[in-house]
């Protein structure tokens, strides 16, 4: 084994682990102050539900060997069974298998969080552990499948040998996807539409829009996917080495690219670079880079950003235009940044970078792997949203999977945590009695004159 590797993977690990509290923050600040809990437990519990599954069933449903041509892995490491063995990185480096379970874990409860965006503020939230449960099974696993495990990736047993086969994406398709730009975010953002529409509108939307209660804690939760994102992407090479390096630059450049895009964008359509979109343009880029990292060189990095940043900042507004309610653009930004990013490898992929990818159109390969990339695209895509709109159905006809009007417009909080984020003091406008101030009458005033009229101003509640 190679310790070098080994810690590196383990330490990315925990910056993926970081990516779901940062997410929250994320989201957590774009929501209303009375419903934010409800959007930081909706992702905060992810962890909880999908590690224990994960033990249960889910890293075999995985990584085990398969059970019907590329699409579903069998029960050889349930309970995290023959997981004792190691895992072969580049150049033959080997980790110990474990190290690599906890990994892809992480993976998986951060893909369950980012369709939470899509429904904040009207969720009940057992109904929500529910479908979070019903839906890393039937959809997250399989796909991870698909695309993740490799044939004879993954060796069982301390001797190095390996029986395993794995999903049809990447070993018969071979379409490339180096950190999860399917099996993540088009995944994610394709059941984030399918579930907001069965759950259906937010109350007086889209006539009325709530403001983000806390921007700073947006910049701050983008500011951490950021930095977790280096685990997500470098960490995915599985050694410490170039490939990793090539990651983790590349990640950088994209990113930053697909900030600054998105904010001309808003520049240029509405006259003011918002922090909202600043944020909001680095998350598309980290989301289309994802799948591209390891395969495209800088330049390539660099077109991919500014692609992402374009495409996520027009494709928000197509809610609107199209009528669901996505609340906080999981679609725009998961599903079209990952759309991208996939797609664009069938161009940009550079044999000289890495050897193991191939080159796409641009760099003399042929239209071959363009083809490949958008056949995992669309089947990802399809798949994810049929199933999800499904399992979203079969829990809102059981149990309910909205809350009642009163408590979405009161905010829901409340109703569904018996909490409240904020300190009576800081949600109420307007000054606030202290019980130690001992209450004055009021003198007998000479009346003024009124003042000349003026139209009120428009009223301004972060709260809402």
């Amino acid at each position: 084994m190679n310790p070098g590797d080994t810690a590196w993977v383990l330490a990315s690990a925990a910056l993926v682990m970081l990516m779901t509290p940062g997410l929250a923050f994320f989201y957590g600040g774009m929501v209303g102050g009375k419903s934010v809990l409800n959007m930081l437990m909706m992702n905060f519990i992810c962890l909880g539900v999908v590690s224990t599954l994960w033990l249960l069933y889910g890293y075999s449903e995985a990584f085990g060997s398969d059970v019907f041509r590329g699409l579903v892995g069998g029960v050889s490491h349930t309970l995290l069974r023959a997981t004792q063995g190691t895992v072969s990185g580049p150049a033959g480096h080997q980790i110990p298998t474990m190290a690599f379970v906890m990994f892809q874990l992480m993976f998986a409860v951060i893909t369950t969080a980012l369709i939470s965006g899509a429904i904040a503020g009207r969720t009940r939230f057992w109904a929500w552990l529910g479908f979070t449960v019903l839906w890393v099974t039937v959809v997250y696993f399989p796909v991870a499948h698909w695309v993740f495990s490799a044939s004879g990736f993954t060796n069982t047993d301390p001797s190095g040998n390996s029986a395993d086969i794995g999903g049809w994406i990447v070993n018969r398709l071979k379409a490339f996807d180096f950190a999860g730009g399917t099996a993540v975010h088009i995944n994610a953002g394709a059941a984030a539409l399918a579930v907001a529409l069965v759950i259906g509108k937010r109350q007086g939307w889209p006539r009325t829009v709530p403001r983000p209660h806390n921007v700073p804690f947006t910049l701050l939760g983008a500011s951490l996917l950021w930095f977790g994102w280096y685990g997500f992407n470098a960490g995915s090479a599985l050694t410490a080495g170039d490939l990793a390096a090539l990651a983790f630059t590349n990640t950088t450049i994209a990113t930053g690219a697909a900030s600054l895009a998105w904010i001309i964008v808003e520049q240029v359509r509405d006259g003011k670079p918002t922090t909202l979109g600043a944020s909001s343009g680095a998350v598309a880029g980290l989301v289309a880079i994802t799948p591209a990292c390891g395969f495209v060189g800088t330049v390539g990095a660099l077109v991919i950003g500014i692609a992402a940043g374009v495409c996520c900042a027009l494709a928000v507004s197509l809610k609107f235009s199209f009528g669901y309610d996505d609340s906080l653009d999981v679609v725009g930004v998961h599903l079209v940044g990952g759309l991208v990013g996939t797609l664009l490898i069938g161009l940009f992929a550079d044999a000289s970078v890495n050897p193991a990818g191939g080159n796409g159109l641009l760099y003399g390969g042929g239209v071959t792997q363009l083809l490949r990339q958008a056949i995992a695209a669309l089947a990802v895509m399809t798949y994810s949203f049929l199933a999800t709109l499904l399992l979203a159905w079969i829990v809102d006809k059981l149990i309910g999977f909205r809350v009642d009007r009163e408590a979405e417009v009161n905010g829901i909080d409340e109703s569904e945590h018996a909490e409240s984020a904020y300190d009576g003091a800081f949600v109420v406008s307007g000054p606030v009695a202290t019980p130690a101030q001992p209450r004055v009458p009021a003198m007998p005033q000479r009346r003024q004159p009124s003042p000349p009229t003026r139209p009120a101003p428009r009223p301004r509640d972060p709260y809402w």
